[in-house]
């Protein structure tokens, strides 16, 4: 998957197979979960996550936006609008 022409569903499932790593068992991450009202991320949690997030997609996240992300899918519409803005 090239990341210039990475489509939603193709982000959204790559979002979800590093976020399994940091859910419970057998808990299902889909794109309404929410970061940390369903998974419980912790701070440091979450900037491991962004790290990982920019090295896979080639991207520097901006740490402001995060305010405006509460689910998966809210997540990865922001990674999308890095994508396209890089």
């Amino acid at each position: 998957m090239s990341t210039e022409t990475a489509d939603y569903q193709e982000i959204c499932a790559e979002v979800i197979r590093l976020l399994e790593h940091f859910a419970k068992p057998r808990f299902s991450i889909g794109e309404d979960t929410e970061l940390v009202e369903d998974l419980g991320l912790e701070s440091i949690q979450v900037m491991e996550i962004i790290q990982q997030i920019e090295d896979r997609f080639d991207i520097s996240f901006p740490l402001n936006n995060l305010l405006e992300i509460r689910t998966v899918g809210d997540f990865v519409l922001q990674i999308q609008k890095e994508i396209k803005g890089a």
